[in-house]
Parts: C-alpha cells; structure tokens; sequence
C-alpha cells in the first residue's frame, strides 16, 4: 500500500541549491505536489535544513522552489514542499504529462 499522498513522477532534470553557506549540485530525480527528491547531489543538507532549490527546466527560466530536508538517500536527498504552490502544481502536472507522453 502506497503511504504517500501525492503521486511522485521521475524526472531528470538540473539543479542547483543552496542551504546557508552551502551550495552543491544535483539531478532532480521525482517530483510529487509535497515534494522532491534529489540525486547525484555534490553536498547533502542536514535534516531539517531549509533549502532553496533551482530547478532548470528548458527551454525556460530555472524554476526556484523552497522545501525542507526530509530524509537522505544513498546518493542523495529528499525535500518536502509545505504548502506547494500553484507554480510547483504547475510544474508537476507538466512532468506527469511529459511522462504520460513519453511513456504511451
């Protein structure tokens, strides 16, 4: 049985983020309406840490969403999105249809 509440879609996309002083680099790997999951990232933010993401999406301007640090992956780390906004509902049901595409 699936916990989550939103429907998480995989994606690939660019992303910078920064948290304080840090910054690193990273692969934008799932994308839900509460969250996102990063990969291949050059730093992992502690739990808890706020981060700002930037999310490069062609051919558009990067796409800057705020999220916590939720949990840390074996190459990576997963943010949560509290309340998501319209523009990162946006950019979810862009992705879902990109995947909805590319996988029919």
């Amino acid at each position: 049985m699936e916990r989550r509440k939103s429907p998480r879609f995989k994606a690939r996309f660019d992303a910078l983020y920064s948290s304080g002083a840090q910054e690193g680099a990273g692969v934008l790997a799932e994308i839900s309406y509460a969250g996102v999951r990063l990969e291949e990232s050059s730093i992992r933010p502690e739990i808890g840490t706020r981060v700002l993401l930037y999310i490069f999406v062609r051919p558009v301007q990067p796409f800057e969403l705020v999220g916590q640090v939720v949990r840390h992956t074996e190459h990576g780390f997963a943010l949560t999105i509290d309340p998501p906004s319209l523009e990162v509902c946006r950019l979810v049901d862009d992705v879902a249809a990109l995947v909805t595409v590319t996988a029919a």
